[in-house]
């Protein structure tokens, strides 16, 4: 019979998250939400809010008729910020996409390593967290640089005639990227391959399977729910992503993240800044939403 104790742990287990998402997700999309319908001001802090909640919930309501969407009107009608968000995105993608490649035989090859050494591996995968992420990111630019450790290495080889100009371009973003990144990706990736059963692919190999038809029947089917955890996992950080293309791809790298830093600082129009996190949530928020979906269709399977 369930006790007084058991069913208010029950409820507070369910409670706490909520409790959680509410603090720190609803309350901070909230406020932006709110900066994004106000206008800009020159104040302290620079936008006229269009309501308080102060004032009580009557005079909430009866500003709402009166909420502004030029914001939003705003990055609609200018085609930067459409392509700043085409070009996020085009860049997190392609990241991911080169991502799952490098992280896909890493993790495979963790996975079939003898167990005494995995964790060893495991390790290794880790410990770039140790350093900090914004000195990560800065020694790319001593080796990126026209003077820089690659291209002395390439010239020392007689590989190239002349330094490669990489720093400050696209590429850069995609190197730093996938470097800051690909732990995340193969971390997924390693707890779904590792706890796969190997009598699977053996029998797939009695059954008449070659190497690489066990591989693509068996192996990859299984650890489909590890490749979407980890591609949305690097994907999702990647779209807003603002040290990277500010440090390693210059002012020539479109990301919504650099803009947004440009409008929050540079320009002080909160009100505009704040509409373009929203919209970058929502655009967010769909990749998330195909992940909880695939989770629970795996689950369904698992069954």
């Amino acid at each position: 019979m369930e006790t007084a104790a058991s069913r208010l742990y029950n409820r507070l287990v369910i409670i706490i998250p909520y409790a959680w998402l509410l603090l720190f997700f609803l309350a901070p999309f909230f406020i932006v939400f709110r900066i994004s319908l106000s206008t800009t001001a020159i104040a302290i802090p620079p936008y006229e809010p269009v309501f308080s909640l102060a004032d009580g919930w009557s005079a909430f309501w009866s500003k709402v008729a009166t909420f502004s969407f030029d914001n939003y009107s705003y990055l609609i009608d200018d085609p930067l910020y459409f392509n700043a968000y085409l070009s996020s995105v085009t860049i997190a993608a392609v990241s991911t996409f080169l991502m799952l490649l490098i992280a896909y035989p890493i993790a495979y090859g963790m996975a079939q390593a003898p167990r005494g050494i995995r964790p060893t591996l495991l390790m290794l995968v880790i410990l770039p967290f140790w350093t900090s992420f914004l000195i990560r990111v800065y020694s790319w630019i001593a080796i990126l640089k026209p003077e820089g450790l690659l291209n002395q290495l390439l010239l020392s080889l007689h590989m190239i005639d002349s330094p490669l100009i990489i720093l400050n371009t696209t590429t850069a973003v995609y190197i730093g990227i996938v470097y800051s990144y690909l732990p995340f990706m193969v971390l997924p990736l390693y707890s779904a391959l590792e706890k796969m059963d190997g009598t699977l692919i053996e029998a797939a190999q009695d059954l008449g399977c070659t190497p690489i038809q066990a591989f693509w029947r068996v192996t990859f089917p299984l650890s489909i729910p590890g490749v979407i955890a980890g591609c949305m996992l690097v994907f999702i950080p990647a779209v807003g992503e603002f040290v990277i293309p500010d440090l390693l791809g210059g002012s020539q790298t479109l990301m919504i993240g650099k803009t947004l830093w440009n409008e929050f600082n540079a320009n002080r129009d909160w009100p505009v800044s704040s509409a373009v996190a929203t919209i970058l949530l929502m655009i967010l928020v769909i990749p998330i939403v195909f992940f909880q979906n695939a989770q629970a269709k795996a689950e369904e399977r698992g069954r």
